[in-house]
């Protein structure tokens, strides 16, 4: 609107924040005024504000279509038995850590510290003092079923970039630690307690 209605600038200046930049275009006051005052100004406003509208309409209707796609999309938890559930969280937990040692070149003294099978033993009378504390062990097992259901999150992938991403990558969050929580009741406080927490906290233990 600026180039429209008020066409070559009265003065130019040096780029005061960049002195490579372009230089700074400067009106006089009474021609800014003047032109504000137009009709044409008011026709133009009018425009903008008519194309601004449509747009958020636009971008709104986009997010909801998002979101009503995540929310239709069955979240399909594994259903293992205690004891498997158990084994398979501390190998996830070792291979986690061993990644992280892996790639942990700010801290050279970093050592994988693996858990073994026995510390997942529910038997509260065997190996007592190679368990981890009951805490640690849960969310391990809610640590591997989050890893389990990392397929859903291609559906976010395939939103890169849309409108709604960051409330669908929410709502898909919440989906599914509701999910783990329905499956495995023993699991819902770590899950409710992960809901609590930025969504972008530490890594997992």
């Amino acid at each position: 609107m600026v180039r429209q209605l008020l066409g070559e600038p009265d003065l130019l200046r040096d780029n005061p924040y960049v002195r490579t930049g372009p230089r700074t275009r400067l009106y006089a006051v009474k021609r800014v005024e003047d032109a504000e005052r137009s009709e044409e100004f008011r026709a133009a406003s009018a425009a903008a504000a008519r194309r601004s509208h449509a747009a958020q309409a636009a971008a709104q209707r986009r997010r909801r279509e998002v979101l009503a796609r995540v929310a239709a999309e069955p979240i399909d938890v594994p259903r293992i038995a205690p004891r498997r559930l158990a084994r398979l969280a501390v190998e996830h937990r070792n291979r986690r850590d061993e990644e992280r040692t892996a790639y942990a070149y700010e801290r050279w003294d970093r050592v994988s510290d693996p858990a073994t099978d026995e510390s997942a033993d529910p038997d509260p009378d065997s190996h007592p003092d190679s368990r981890p504390h009951p805490a640690a062990l849960t969310r391990w097992k809610v640590d591997y079923l989050r890893h389990r259901l990392t397929r859903y999150h291609d559906l976010l992938d395939e939103l890169f970039g849309r409108t709604g991403r960051a409330a669908a990558e929410r709502l898909l969050r919440r989906r599914i630690y509701a999910a783990i929580s329905e499956a495995y009741p023993d699991l819902a406080q770590e899950c409710e307690r992960r809901l609590l927490e930025p969504e972008h906290g530490p890594p997992p233990e």
